[in-house]
């Protein structure tokens, strides 16, 4: 650490986190957020609506947005281009939009490689990709917990596409999905050797499953002993990834402050 960010001291952005649709068919038993299509509380944000989110945070000081949203079978392609070019003609803001599993999704349901997709959005304006849907990249927890979803497999492929077409990206692990720490281990081994091919990963973000209003309520929590724990043996695995991000929304400030 000291190589790279010499001294005591950290940094952080300000950014906002803004999804743009809940609606989504991949039925992760660990997502407390998403709606079935036809939902009474489904939504699909406007742009305008997007827009004043995006004022909103940069009255704050925000300059990125992540923005995320459901696998959602009723948004048409063109749909995200016409967003991105939208927020970039009315916004000077970084977009760290569009995980690989959300990739994964527009591959499959408009026909298109997945090169082809992030060549579009790099186009309409997509500054980087974030690591949402990582979880545990390890496919026998996948299949118990978000077998819809893209395979550990495909999620690094797109990553490595992404970094072979110059975009930037973050990688994530959401560990207490019951896997083993074994399986912890073989994501960061795995998440290590992509990173050592692409150079793309910029920063490494963890945190524990919140099983509150899931499937997976009743799951026992984890506590900030393994958090730190996890972040600490992340930080030897992953000495060729240059950040690591502390996830304080999750863990509270004053772990993340530990961390």
């Amino acid at each position: 650490r000291q190589e790279l960010h010499p001294g005591d001291v950290v940094t952080y952005i300000v950014d906002r986190n803004i999804n743009y649709t809940n609606v989504c068919v991949a039925d992760c038993q660990f997502c407390a957020f998403y709606r079935r299509p036809k939902h009474a509380e489904g939504y699909v944000l406007s742009f305008e609506e997007i827009g004043r989110k995006i004022d909103e945070a940069k009255q704050l000081g925000a300059v990125q947005i992540l923005m995320q949203g459901g696998h959602n079978p009723y948004i048409p392609f063109d749909w995200y281009l016409d967003l991105l070019r939208y927020i970039k003609r009315h916004h000077a803001i970084h977009i760290h939009g569009f995980s690989p599993s959300e990739v994964d999704f527009f591959s499959t349901r408009f026909r298109l490689s997945a090169a082809e997709v992030i060549r579009a959005l790099l186009a309409a304006g997509l500054d980087s990709i974030p690591g949402g849907g990582g979880e545990i990249l390890v496919q026998d927890v996948r299949d118990r917990v978000a077998r819809k979803k893209a395979g550990a497999d495909r999620w690094l492929e797109v990553m490595e596409i992404a970094h072979g077409l110059g975009m930037k990206t973050s990688v994530t692990m959401m560990y207490g999905l019951g896997e083993t720490l074994a399986d912890r281990i073989e994501h960061l081994v795995r998440v290590r050797e992509v990173q050592a091919r692409t150079g793309g990963f910029t920063a490494f973000i963890t945190w524990p499953l919140q099983p509150e209003h899931t499937e997976m309520e009743g799951t026992p929590k984890t506590d900030a002993i393994t958090y730190l724990r996890t972040v600490a043996i992340a930080r030897l695995v992953l000495d060729n990834v240059p950040n690591l991000q502390a996830s304080w929304v999750t863990m509270g400030l004053k772990v993340g402050q530990v961390s």
